[in-house]
C-alpha cells in the first residue's frame, strides 16, 4: 500500500514534475513474469526515478546500512525503505554475495521484478565500471531475462555528497530484452557468467555512453582513498 501511494500520489508526481524525465524504450520491460532490470548506478535519485516511471513495481536490493543509520533520520530511512518493499543485502563478508543471491531469486521466484545495479555501488566520478557476476548467476538459475537500463543526467543532478538535487535534464532508456537461455545450467562456469556478465555491461554501456573502465568501482575507490590518505601523511614539498 505504501509502496503505491509514494509512487502515484507523493513521490511519484513530485519527481516527474521537477525532473521531467524523458523515458525511452519503455516497452522493453515485460508486461508480467519475472525479470531484472539492470542498470548503471549514477546517484542516490536512481532509487526513485526509476520506480516512479516503470508501470509494475520493482525491488531493488538495497545495502544494509539504508536500515541501520542512527538517530531519527536513520529511523525515518530504514522506515521508508522497508515500507516501499526494498530488500536491505548486507555486504560485508564472504557470504554478503550468496545472501544478495538468495533475496534476488526470492523476489525473482515470484514472478516479480528485481531491479539491480551490476556495478555493486555507485559510480563516483560518472564513469561505467566492471560488473559484478551475481546478476549473471540470478538470471541462469531463475530463467529470467535481463532488461539493460541507463540512468543519464542523474549524476549531474545529483552527484555524491551532495544532498539536495538541483534541476536538470534526466533520460531514462531501456534495452531490449537479453535473454541467457542458452547457459541454462551453466551457473557454475566462471567463464560463462563473466561473459554474461560483460554483455550485460555493454548493452548498459550502448544505451548511456559512458566511459568504460574494466575495473570494479569498489576497488577504485579503494586505491583512491589509499592515495589520498598517503598525500597526506606526506604533502609534496614545492620544489622551489
Amino acid at each position: 500500500m505504501f509502496y503505491y501511494l509514494l509512487k502515484y500520489v507523493v513521490l511519484g508526481p513530485l519527481l516527474r514534475l521537477t525532473f521531467r524525465p524523458r523515458i525511452e524504450g519503455l516497452e522493453h520491460v515485460p508486461d508480467s513474469g519475472a525479470a531484472i532490470i539492470a542498470g548503471n548506478h549514477l546517484s542516490f535519485s536512481d532509487h526513485f526515478l526509476m520506480p516512479a516511471v516503470l508501470k509494475r513495481r520493482i525491488t531493488f536490493l538495497a545495502k544494509a546500512e539504508y536500515f541501520t543509520g542512527p538517530g531519527i533520520k536513520g529511523r525515518l530511512t530504514a522506515a521508508f525503505f522497508r515500507s516501499a518493499g526494498q530488500i536491505p543485502v548486507d555486504r560485508s563478508g564472504k557470504d554478503a554475495g550468496q545472501a544478495a543471491i538468495r533475496e534476488g531469486l526470492g523476489v525473482l521466484n515470484k514472478g516479480e521484478l528485481l531491479g539491480i545495479y551490476p556495478e555493486g555501488t555507485r559510480s563516483h566520478d560518472g564513469r561505467l565500471y566492471k560488473g559484478k557476476v551475481g546478476v549473471a548467476v540470478m538470471a541462469l538459475r531463475a530463467g529470467a531475462p535481463v532488461v539493460p537500463c541507463a540512468m543519464i543526467g542523474t549524476f549531474e543532478a545529483q552527484p555524491p555528497g551532495r544532498k539536495i538535487p538541483r534541476i536538470h535534464p534526466v533520460v531514462i532508456r531501456f534495452g531490449k530484452p537479453l535473454d541467457f537461455s542458452r547457459y541454462a545450467g551453466m551457473e557454475h562456469e566462471k567463464a560463462v557468467l563473466r561473459a554474461i556478465t560483460d554483455e550485460i555491461m555493454y548493452s548498459i554501456l550502448s544505451l548511456s555512453e559512458q566511459e568504460y573502465v574494466d575495473k570494479y568501482a569498489a576497488v577504485v575507490k579503494a586505491e583512491q582513498a589509499e592515495q589520498a590518505a598517503k598525500e597526506r601523511r606526506f604533502p609534496r614539498m614545492p620544489l622551489s
